[in-house]
């Protein structure tokens, strides 16, 4: 009798629970959608020869501006450039050339510190003070984020898809910044490169090699035959291929 008391009992908390969190969330618990874990972006699922041109800036005006200029000539007009707030209002003048020559723009935060040291009211606020710098300097409103270091948890992922942003990492790193020689850069691009790939580089003055290896892993890439685009762009292309660290 005791024990069919206490079943009862469970029973009963067990559906007060699931009535108040439909009341509160319009969503009725599930496996399904409890078992769901926050994920980044590394890459896309897809058949064609499509890739993402990432670039990070959030340091210096020496190479900024020559990287757009290797763009411009070799007539890339696809790439996505992620903006620290405090880089944005220190050279306006280049955030809006990277705005007015079409490219897409996405956040890299505000303090170069990792996300994951920190609470979410300390994410929340920084991810909107550079959200601001941009808006302020270029009108974009920014959708898209790569946060510092690229440090990320579940957690501050679930943090980032709560403000509306999609956090995008890399499948093919070129480490540009660490500035291993120019054809170390070209060969790591090149050769690790797949279909549907998100390639990170930078255009801070800390890699100081990407300028003059960027026209040659253009010229390799279009010569295997890849086509380039924004991350937004190569996200509608295809279902996500993703994994969380």
């Amino acid at each position: 009798m005791l024990r069919l008391k206490r079943t009862l009992l469970f029973s009963a908390i067990t559906l007060v629970f699931t009535a108040a969190t439909i009341f509160v969330t319009g969503t009725p618990v599930t496996k399904a959608n409890t078992d769901v874990k926050p994920k980044a972006i590394y890459k896309v699922e897809t058949d064609k020869k499509l890739v993402a041109l990432t670039f990070d800036i959030s340091w210096g005006n020496k190479v900024p501006e020559p990287v757009l200029e290797v763009l411009k000539k070799q007539q890339v007009k696809k790439a996505t450039f992620f903006l620290s707030g405090p880089w944005t209002l220190r050279h306006p003048e280049i955030a809006k050339q990277i705005k007015d020559m079409g490219y897409e723009i996405g956040n890299h935060g505000n303090l170069h510190k990792d996300f994951s040291n920190y609470p979410d009211s300390w994410i929340r606020e920084q991810v909107q003070l550079s959200e601001k710098s941009i808006h302020q300097v270029t009108g974009v409103k920014t959708k898209l984020i790569r946060t510092p270091n690229g440090d990320f948890n579940p957690r501050v992922i679930g943090c980032l898809n709560g403000m509306g942003y999609k956090v995008i990492q890399w499948n093919t790193d070129s480490l540009d910044w660490k500035n291993p020689g120019v054809q170390n850069i070209v060969t790591r691009v090149t050769k690790r490169v797949v279909p549907g790939d998100i390639i990170l580089m930078h255009a801070s003055d800390s890699s100081k090699q990407i300028v003059e290896a960027l026209p040659q892993i253009l010229d390799n890439l279009r010569k295997q035959g890849y086509q380039f685009v924004t991350v937004s762009e190569l996200l509608s292309n295809a279902s996500v291929s993703s994994k969380v660290q």
